[in-house]
């Protein structure tokens, strides 16, 4: 990959007409922070004034993709604004993300999970490396929720049954399942992840912009609406708000296995 334009928590380049997102927190496995959120839905919306890019890869440093926000961050959340808040900053990045007019690649090494997971959901095209694992393993971590909004594409992508067994049993799928079940297009070599997956995004790059446009934005239609703005509202503020949500991120924190009451 040519030498980063900018540096930081979040990494832009370009190679050719392929834009490249890295998640650049490697020590914390690239776990988001808020001002990644904000920069990546920026980044997203911007695309869309450059018509020199034709493809978008979105990866991970240091051999992960992302696991999941920046768990620190929720110590700071106390009450239902700041947790409508912050459910609304991730629903804004993931809206940004899949209304990019160009095909976007998530090129998957590591942990994908948790907010990292529902960003390579949104990607129209996955490629896997070997070490790849996909999930929200929260229900044995956190204690939080999924919105229904990111929940409507998880199934979109999995299916019903499939996504239930996932967060049921707080599980995280490995590479030959991803590819098996059709999450990801390909598993490679972890060290032609970043090779393949521009090759990938130059071949997309080649075909007719105004069509790949139409196909992503006919596919983003079709995907069943299964939420209503806002009905998740209960959902959302009884697990963030509770005591086993506390609970959840202090162990987390204190790398200890956290003690539910389910209150």
């Amino acid at each position: 990959m040519p030498a980063a334009a900018g540096a930081g928590e979040l990494i832009l380049e370009r190679q050719g007409a392929v834009q490249w997102i890295t998640f650049n927190r490697p020590r914390v496995r690239n776990a988001l922070t808020p001002a990644m959120y904000g920069r990546l839905a920026d980044a997203c919306r911007g695309l869309d004034q450059d018509r020199s890019v034709r493809a978008l890869v979105i990866t991970g440093a240091n051999g992960t993709f992302a696991a999941g926000a920046d768990i620190a961050q929720f110590r700071l959340i106390r009450a239902e604004r700041e947790v409508l808040e912050y459910e609304a900053r991730v629903e804004d990045t993931l809206a940004a993300l899949e209304s990019v007019r160009v095909p976007t690649i998530a090129a998957i090494a590591g942990a994908c999970t948790g907010a990292g997971a529902a960003i390579a959901a949104v990607c129209d095209l996955r490629l896997a490396a070997p070490s790849a694992r996909f999930g929200f393993p929260i229900a044995r971590t956190l204690g939080n929720c999924l919105s229904t909004a990111t929940l409507s594409r998880i199934v979109a992508l999995l299916g019903m049954a499939r996504t239930a067994d996932l967060l049921l049993r707080a599980r995280l799928m490995e590479a030959a399942e991803l590819e098996t079940v059709g999450v990801v297009s390909e598993v490679t070599g972890e060290d032609a992840l970043a090779h393949r997956a521009q090759e990938l995004a130059e071949e997309v790059a080649s075909f007719a912009p105004l069509t790949l446009w139409a196909a992503k934005e006919a596919l983003r239609r079709l995907r069943p609406r299964l939420h209503e703005p806002g009905a998740d509202r209960d959902l959302v503020l009884a697990c963030y708000l509770s005591r086993d949500f506390r609970e959840g991120v202090e162990a987390f924190l204190e790398k200890r296995k956290p003690v539910w009451t389910g209150e």
